[in-house]
């Protein structure tokens, strides 16, 4: 099954077309091309798959979201923890090269 974790817009390149988003406190580059000119603004909370920003969330729903994997995260260790974080977007990809 794919999650998605809410994830904070931090920087807008000056092109628009790609961002630095904040996962939990993993910052990673983020392509904008999926959304549509100025839709998106620092400080927006966003869902990800496969490295593509897909859509805005309200930021109530982003908080909500974020602390229900915060309970999940506990029950984890680090490396388990800091991986399920990095690895949120990227399951249609790894499924496809794994069968």
């Amino acid at each position: 099954m794919c999650l998605s974790i809410p994830s904070k817009v931090v920087k807008i390149s000056d092109d628009e077309t790609m961002c630095t988003v904040d996962t939990m406190g993993v910052q990673r580059d983020a392509n904008l091309m999926m959304m549509a000119d100025g839709d998106i603004n620092l400080g927006d909370y966003v869902l990800l798959h496969i490295g593509f920003v897909m859509n805005k969330i309200d930021e109530k729903e982003a908080l909500a979201s974020i602390d229900t994997y915060k309970e999940i995260l506990e029950h984890m260790n680090e490396q388990d923890r800091r991986d399920a974080i990095l690895e949120d977007d990227e399951c249609e990809a790894r499924g496809k090269t794994n069968g």
